[in-house]
């Protein structure tokens, strides 16, 4: 699902975007002042159909403000531009057509982008001569605006919808949606087990045999909550997978594909771990899949029953009490797997039904992040904080730079930056931005991509 209508405001320095934006946005956030560059830093609001984007003037003369900070401004200004599904190119009607303006229309023509034209500042009817002169810009007959009195913003306002088109509406089902969740996981470790009890029947087959399952099974089932009403699931009981150099027959590839096939399709994935052989290295590889796939991903250990017994019987020391090894066996986990993105860890039992209701509560949880649409001012605020509490390395005297942020989509939350030099985000540097970034969001078991387009790219249309 694409989710970036982004129209940018662009111009020479001083034809009035700033107040332009804040006329569309219906209230004052872009600061106005008649000095040029007062507006450096782009600019972003969301609107009930698009987000508006404001940039600074381009071609800013270095006597009115330092080389450094337009050469900023400017850059800054090139990537709303790479973001923007629409771009209002403003000039000034009072100054008339410039030179400036003919080489910001040469730069903008060059994108591919669509263009619509805003001659500001036509305050009065008689003013509107004006306006043909701008025509030599190859953009068609220019809109005549006020940004200043809003002359002209309903007209504006019609032509960005025409532009953008309605906004997509998300179509009803006549039945009401299930959550797809699937149980993942090596042979054996319970995964059949877990579903008859959530379905309290015996519709999977059940063997101490490891791979009894081949096919992936899917039943679809209500569960009757407390105080909330029904909530509707659609199970899938996978075939345990194997790592591929054990993989010994053309059954067992083919099962594996139908696994990773309904994995891909499930809105919430639980790996289900074994409780007394704790998370092996095939745990970490199919974690990573799934990841990888975009599912939201839960652990599940399955069979504490059994780890509750052992610890009862005192063959496990060291701890105070049950609660102390839960939460160091938690631990343990989140450090055999690190890269996860704050997965929740759930302790269950197929055989007793402990936390079985827990399991529901979790899928529903996932699922409902997963349709969040975060703040594109939020996102760059974040992104700004993030950076400057631990800046990149520098390499060569240069470090990574992002000038601007968006979502892009969701199921996984894609983010895309619009950066400097995208081969300078490393790996460590790209863990430690996750996780600054699923903890503030709040997004437990979800992954982000970031999407990076770099100044090489970003005229290339990439989405």
């Amino acid at each position: 699902m694409n989710l970036n209508r982004t129209v940018a405001l662009v111009g020479r320095p001083n034809v009035g975007k700033s107040r332009l934006f804040n006329r569309l946005a219906g209230k004052r956030i872009s600061i106005v002042h008649d000095q040029p560059g007062v507006t450096r830093d782009v600019i972003s609001e969301e609107l009930d159909q698009y987000t508006l984007l404001d940039t600074g003037g381009i071609g800013l003369a270095g006597k009115m403000t330092p080389e450094i900070i337009q050469a900023a401004t400017e850059e800054q200004a090139d990537f709303a531009i790479a973001a923007a599904d629409l771009i209002l190119f403003v000039t000034d009607g009072r100054d008339g057509f410039t030179a400036l303006d003919e080489m910001v229309g040469g730069m903008l023509r060059s994108t591919g982008k669509p263009i619509l034209l805003l001659v500001n500042k036509i305050d009065q009817p008689d003013l509107e001569d004006a306006v043909h002169e701008f025509s030599k810009l190859g953009f068609g007959a220019g809109l005549p605006v006020s940004a200043e009195h809003g002359r002209g913003i309903d007209e504006l306002e019609m032509h960005i919808t025409k532009h953008l088109g309605p906004k997509p509406e998300i179509p009803e089902d006549t039945e009401p949606r299930r959550i797809r969740i699937s149980f993942a996981g090596r042979p054996n470790v319970g995964k059949s087990s877990l579903c008859n009890r959530l379905l309290n029947s015996e519709r999977m087959i059940v063997s101490e045999v490891p791979g009894t399952t081949r096919e992936s099974v899917e039943r679809d089932l209500d569960y009757e909550s407390k105080g909330e009403g029904t909530w509707r699931f659609r199970l899938v009981d996978t075939a345990g997978m194997r790592r591929k150099r054990k993989v010994d027959s053309s059954l067992e590839y083919f099962s594996n594909l139908r696994t990773k096939g309904a994995i891909e399709t499930s809105d919430v994935v639980f790996l289900v771990i074994d409780s007394i052989d704790g998370v092996t290295k095939q745990d970490q590889i199919l974690a990573e899949s799934i990841l990888d796939d975009g599912r939201a991903l839960a652990i599940l250990v399955n069979k504490w029953d059994q780890a509750q017994d052992t610890f009862r019987s005192g063959r496990i020391e060291g701890y105070e009490s049950l609660k102390d090894f839960r939460d160091a066996y938690e631990e343990s986990i989140r450090n055999e797997l690190f890269f996860l993105p704050d997965s929740p860890i759930i302790f269950a039992s197929a055989l007793t039904g402990f936390a079985i209701e827990r399991i529901f509560k979790t899928a529903r949880q996932l699922d409902a992040i997963q349709d969040t649409k975060l703040p594109t001012g939020e996102l760059n605020r974040v992104i700004g904080n993030l950076l400057e509490r631990q800046p990149p390395p520098s390499v060569r005297g240069k470090r990574f730079k992002v000038y601007y942020t968006v979502q892009v989509g969701m199921r996984p939350f894609r983010i895309r930056l619009f950066c400097n030099q995208p081969h300078r985000f490393e790996s460590g540097y790209k863990r430690y931005m996750n996780k600054g970034f699923q903890s503030h969001f709040g997004l437990p078991g979800c992954p982000v991509r970031f999407l990076l387009t770099g100044k090489e790219e970003r005229y290339s249309g990439e989405s």
